[in-house]
């Protein structure tokens, strides 16, 4: 496995260096402290291919791999984890989803949109009482005639207010029953499909997250997603790259507060000299780079197999479980090594510190990766 960057790669992080630079910088801790979804925003990166770096061209999207993903979502995280984490939803979850499991009809229909950021994904599979006990679902889709009606709710959906279309999970079939759930793509103005409660979140607070609220909604039979009741084994299948997702939002949340402790600690003056030539310092800054070169090298790994379309589930979870802490480690000690600066709104490393949290939540704990790691380690 060759990891080192491509001529493409390295043309993309300068590309999205530049972009966020310009576009998200100036209004990222205006739009955190009013949690505000830039959406405009989402609109200027569909045209500059982001929003659908995995979606061929005939579909309207860029045609890259893995590797130009975690390169983009790196690079606008390491500004803003709320912009990352919605790019990094958008593309994996409900993009994705439709890109991997719809009919040609589907994806001829909703790919462009989505893939120029013309519209918003959302991917609606989490409950109030079914995070990771995603098989106990209450929202449900029974069938009448050509029609599907779904009815329930969903919550802690990114872009569940403003997307204008999602992929939901609704349970068809017996509870507990993995062949029970089926997977539907419903309209934003579909009639009985509206939203709920925005959350009001410690982080990614530029990241709308709401609830999807569904009643007798009705769905015709052509907006089915692949088969009746696969609905949960795809899912499994999109989160092993969405693992890959969140692992590249946690390695760009990491290197913005590692670059911002390094720099601060190079200007920082203490008893007449940097407080970067302290060892204790030194040394925390070590660890921290260790830590992201050890999360980089894992994500890679899991980007290579995806790539290839090679079975990751393993490897993406070793990728998300590890990035995510080490986000948290890393994000924690840029706040230590700021001292009383760190734990003000006048630097960044406060911001990268309430992100990174989320990291080691979303798309499954950090608790549930060990659980499938170790599922697959004892196979």
């Amino acid at each position: 496995m060759d990891f080192t960057s491509t001529e493409n790669q390295q043309l993309i992080a300068e590309t999205v260096k530049r972009f966020a630079e310009t576009h998200i910088r100036p209004s990222f801790m205006d739009w955190d402290e009013s949690q505000h979804f830039p959406k405009e925003l989402f609109h200027k990166m569909g045209e500059l291919g982001l929003m659908g770096i995995l979606v061929p061209e005939e579909y309207g999207g860029a045609g890259l791999g893995y590797f130009e993903y975690m390169t983009a979502i790196i690079e606008v995280s390491k500004v803003c984890g709320s912009i990352g984490l919605s790019l990094a939803a958008h593309n994996s979850l409900c993009t994705g989803h439709i890109l991997q499991f719809g009919n040609e009809e589907q994806k001829r229909k909703y790919l462009p949109k989505l893939a120029t950021g013309q519209w918003i994904g959302a991917w609606g599979l989490t409950e109030a009482n079914t995070g990771s006990d995603a098989m106990r679902m209450q929202c449900v889709a029974k069938q009448d005639g050509d029609y599907w009606v779904i009815n329930g709710s969903k919550n802690w959906i990114t872009h569940g207010k403003s997307g204008e279309v999602a992929v939901v999970l609704a349970r068809t079939g017996e509870l507990l029953d993995s062949h029970g759930i089926t997977a539907f793509i419903v309209e934003r103005d579909t009639p009985g499909f509206k939203a709920g409660k925005k959350e009001n979140k410690l982080g990614m607070r530029a990241s709308e997250t709401a609830e999807m609220i569904f009643e007798d909604c009705r769905i015709h039979k052509s907006q089915v997603l692949g088969n009746i009741g696969d609905g949960f084994i795809q899912s499994m299948k999109i989160l092993d790259g969405g693992r890959i997702s969140i692992a590249s939002l946690s390695l760009g949340i990491a290197k913005g507060a590692l670059e911002a402790a390094l720099k601060y600690s190079k200007e920082r003056q203490q008893f007449g000299k940097p407080i970067s030539d302290f060892q204790a310092i030194g040394f925390k800054l070590a660890d921290m780079a260790t830590n992201i070169e050890a999360a980089e090298l894992l994500t890679q790994q899991a980007a290579f197999l995806k790539n290839n379309g090679k079975k990751c589930t393993k490897e993406s979870a070793f990728a998300k479980y590890y990035a995510s802490e080490v986000c948290v480690h890393v994000a924690t000690e840029g706040v230590q090594i700021f001292g009383g600066y760190g734990y003000t709104k006048d630097f960044p490393a406060e911001k990268y510190y309430r992100d990174s949290k989320l990291c080691t939540i979303g798309e499954g704990t950090s608790e549930i990766q060990k659980l499938v790691i170790s599922r697959e380690i004892l196979k």
